[in-house]
């Protein structure tokens, strides 16, 4: 066998039928995943290439893979990483796989984002009162009262009638010709007289935000800069995470916003850490962007930062105890059950963030998590009693309840 030829088309339907006997529910998908991660190959190009042949490195990793998946291991595990929105993800046995789900978690956080904190850099940019605004100003007003004389004059001339022009003879004041040909010869000595006073004072050439280029008069620029606004810093928007797993919901905050959202994220898993880190890297963010803790939920959060937070966003364990026993095969035996169980109704670390969320979030600020879907419903009930507002349950893709958010409208400081 070792001298048999493998091509891509021999291999991917082979794998497709010797999966498709051993219960995987989409083999032919499972298939081109394996072997992309074995070639090094886009999906598409897998069909591009299919009469290629396989070198005997890539039938060794093939044969690996489809023996563990075969197993049932998470095609994430076996492959190495996975898609999370804009950015591919590592994945590695001991983190949490991203779901889809987790997307639109990140979804809800940038549209607060977006509309909250973010929206005032977005506004319309304001004008600048320059010194020679007036005088541009005073022109256009100028050409306005000529077009209108004109308008006038024509109307005026227009609601002559035949018998009125007969009467009054063709070369009378009040004739439509003369009334049209007077307007013609106003505006043109108008429009001489305007280009002569701009010729007197020359309007210094100004770029594309309506500064003046240099070589200007200085004492124009000098009156300008004594005009114009001071620059202002950069809207920034802090977001703390808590359980990160691979970070997909940082990263992806800070990659969709670069230079508008910093992350601060904490994970109590050691590999959750290093995973994260190492997929920070890849994507050329920064700690000054995405900044990792090793850590019980906030307990590394300096004292400092206490409510500084505009939102405190977290996919926690939340399998209740009793559904952990019915999880696919897949998920129960190779994802860690620290990342899975939220205890007997699944809410056991959503309550100690929600106990969290008034002392690191500002006013305003958002609180976010993903949830079993058995316990949105309890989970929006205990925000009220914290005393949040706006308390939302979002469902997922699959109509689903998957998401509650809600507002924090009087933080805490502790003692």
């Amino acid at each position: 066998m070792a001298n048999e030829i493998w091509t891509i088309k021999r291999c991917l339907e082979w794998t497709k039928e010797y999966l498709a006997e051993r219960g995987e529910e989409h083999p032919r998908l499972s298939a081109e995943w394996l072997l992309c991660a074995a070639t090094g190959l886009a999906r598409i190009d897998l069909y591009m290439r299919m009469d290629e042949t396989l070198d005997a490195a890539q039938l060794e990793t093939m044969h690996a893979a489809v023996v563990r998946r075969a197993k049932g291991e998470p095609l994430q595990y076996i492959t190495g990483s996975t898609q999370f929105r804009m950015i591919d993800v590592a994945c590695a046995p001991g983190v949490l796989i991203p779901r889809p789900e987790t997307e639109m978690l990140v979804e809800e956080v940038l549209n607060y984002l977006d509309a909250e904190v973010l929206s005032p850099e977005a506004a319309a940019r304001q004008r600048v009162e320059l010194p020679w605004n007036d005088e541009v100003e005073e022109a256009r007003k100028a050409e306005a009262a000529l077009a209108d004389e004109r308008t006038t004059a024509e109307r005026r001339a227009a609601n002559l009638t035949a018998a009125d022009e007969a009467a009054l003879g063709s070369d009378v004041l009040g004739s439509r010709a003369y009334a049209e040909e007077l307007a013609d010869r106003e505006a043109e000595e108008a429009a001489q007289a305007a280009e002569a006073e701009a010729a007197e004072t020359p309007e210094p050439e100004l770029d594309e935000y309506g500064i003046a280029i240099e070589g200007a008069d200085q004492e124009t620029a000098s009156a300008q800069d004594a005009a114009a606004p001071a620059p202002t810093e950069p809207c920034t928007a802090r977001v703390l995470e808590v359980g990160c797993g691979t970070g997909c919901i940082s990263l992806s905050l800070a990659w969709e916003r670069r230079g508008h959202v910093t992350c601060t994220a904490t994970d109590i898993e050691p590999r959750a850490i290093d995973l994260a880190t190492k997929n920070r890297d890849a994507l050329g963010l920064t700690a000054d962007e995405v900044a990792f803790s090793l850590t019980n939920l906030v307990s590394s959060i300096p004292r400092e930062e206490w409510g500084t937070f505009d939102v405190l966003v977290s996919n926690p364990p939340y399998i209740p105890t009793d559904v952990m026993r019915s999880l696919p095969h897949e998920v129960k035996d190779f994802e860690p059950d620290l990342a899975l169980e939220g205890g007997a109704d699944g809410l056991d670390i959503f309550r100690r963030l929600l106990n969290a969320a008034p002392y690191m979030l500002r006013a305003g600020g958002l609180f976010a998590c993903e949830l079993y879907e058995g316990a949105l419903d309890a989970a929006a009930e205990l925000c009220r009693q914290a005393g949040l507002s706006d308390v939302r349950i979002v469902h997922d893709l699959t109509d689903r309840p998957r998401i509650v958010r809600a507002i924090v409208t009087e933080p805490k400081q502790r003692q």
